[in-house]
């Protein structure tokens, strides 16, 4: 069985998740899914992304989105139905919130599972990306094995 790390920020989509369950044809795959709620100190950096996406509104509504401990709830919700979407797909699935350093959570992960792939499943981040501060540049630094970046569907 083929073991993936799948790091989101929101709960998958079915596009994502038939694309995720499909990405090694009828091989069976196990899916190890983090997640870490939305932190107030990337506040800024969503609302420039917002803005260079041209998503106005979207930037002027970041601060009224859940941070923090406010954040736990719709997290759990989103990983619940995430997991429940890659199960319902034939795929093997547990999950975690994950609150502090992810980075180290998820090199942790691999290492304790012999994970084959980590696949960072995000929307794009101009900001972070251009200096390679988003969460798969810094994991290709860490875990051992290969990282896959892959943009989020919205729906």
């Amino acid at each position: 069985m083929f073991t993936s790390v799948l790091m989101i920020e929101q709960p998958l989509t079915p596009v994502d998740v038939d694309f995720v369950t499909t990405l090694h044809g009828d091989e069976p795959v196990s899916f190890i899914v983090l997640m870490q709620p939305r932190g107030d100190r990337d506040r800024l950096l969503r609302a420039i992304d917002d803005v260079a996406l041209g998503e106005l509104p979207e930037a002027i509504h970041e601060g009224e989105e859940p941070e923090g401990d406010a954040a736990r709830g719709p997290a759990e919700l989103a990983i619940e139905h995430s997991l429940a979407s890659l199960r319902a797909k034939g795929a093997k699935a547990v999950g975690q919130i994950v609150e502090d350093h992810p980075l180290d959570k998820l090199k942790a992960v691999v290492a304790e599972t012999g994970a084959d792939e980590v696949i960072v499943l995000t929307a794009p981040h101009y900001v972070e990306e251009f200096f390679h501060r988003d969460w798969a540049s810094r994991a290709r630094h860490k875990v051992g094995v290969p990282v896959l970046k892959l943009f989020a569907h919205k729906e």
